[in-house]
């Protein structure tokens, strides 16, 4: 008798648990939209892209700048050495005419010296 009723009882217990449950109304069947101003964008969408791939961008994009940065320094760098290069032939240059030029004066004195005589 005992096993009867707790069969009795599991047997309503399923069946009220398995019966086909009933809608509200009409009201609950229509679907309802919600219009936003914006769309959102997640991890699955089109033109969507990882975090790992934003810091890798972010990251090159860092270093690229940082590269940049540094051949323009090596250029001026470049550019000073070049200039004071130039300015120390002139300045050779110029120590090499005035001495040449004091060499040749004794010289042309020498042999106006030697022509008058």
């Amino acid at each position: 008798m005992k096993n009867l009723l707790s069969a009795v009882f599991v047997i309503i217990l399923l069946l009220s648990a398995c019966s086909k449950k009933e809608t509200p109304g009409f009201a609950a069947d229509q679907d309802i939209k919600i219009h936003y101003d914006t769309t959102a964008v997640d991890s699955f969408s089109a033109g969507a892209t990882s975090v790992d791939i934003v810091r890798q961008i972010r990251m090159s994009s860092q270093k690229y700048q940082d590269s940049v940065k540094q051949a323009e320094k090596l250029l001026k760098e470049e550019q000073k050495l070049k200039e004071e290069l130039e300015k120390e032939n002139k300045e050779k240059l110029e120590e090499e005419k005035k001495k040449a030029d004091a060499e040749k004066a004794p010289k042309t004195a020498e042999v106006s010296a030697a022509k008058t005589e």
